[in-house]
């Protein structure tokens, strides 16, 4: 039997689409994130969840005890992860969640340092 959460109604079949969950965006306007962007909920004190989809309470709540990258949470909430960079942006916008972004290619080392490196440990 298919997963229940996807269905619109326990009585009719029909099934509850991805975007509907997203209210039809495919990717947040103002943030990106990477498959291994890191999410944290912020601490109780600080959380105030009002009116969130239950998806967004789902991450919340998985995301509460330590940071999980996005596609973690895809694979953990059986979510499609363009589903969860949408809910993790408006988790962002609400200040419900830290993330911990990847570091830019302005800051990973240039391939002289690295190849520096592998020579000087393969002269041990």
């Amino acid at each position: 039997m298919p997963n229940s959460r996807w269905r619109d109604g326990p009585e009719d079949g029909r099934y509850l689409r991805p975007y509907a969950i997203t209210r039809g965006r495919t990717h947040h306007s103002q943030h990106g994130f990477a498959l291994i962007t890191h999410v944290v909920t912020r601490s109780d004190d600080e959380v105030q969840p009002s009116h969130l989809e239950p998806e967004a309470t789902q991450i919340l709540e998985l995301c509460r005890n330590r940071a999980m990258a996005v596609a973690e949470i895809a694979a953990e909430l059986n979510l499609p992860v363009s589903v969860v960079k949408v809910l993790c942006g408006d988790l962002l916008d609400a200040s419900l969640v830290l993330v911990q972004a990847p570091p830019g290619r302005d800051n990973q080392p240039s391939v002289e340092v690295i190849e520096r490196v592998i020579n000087a440990i393969r002269e041990l």
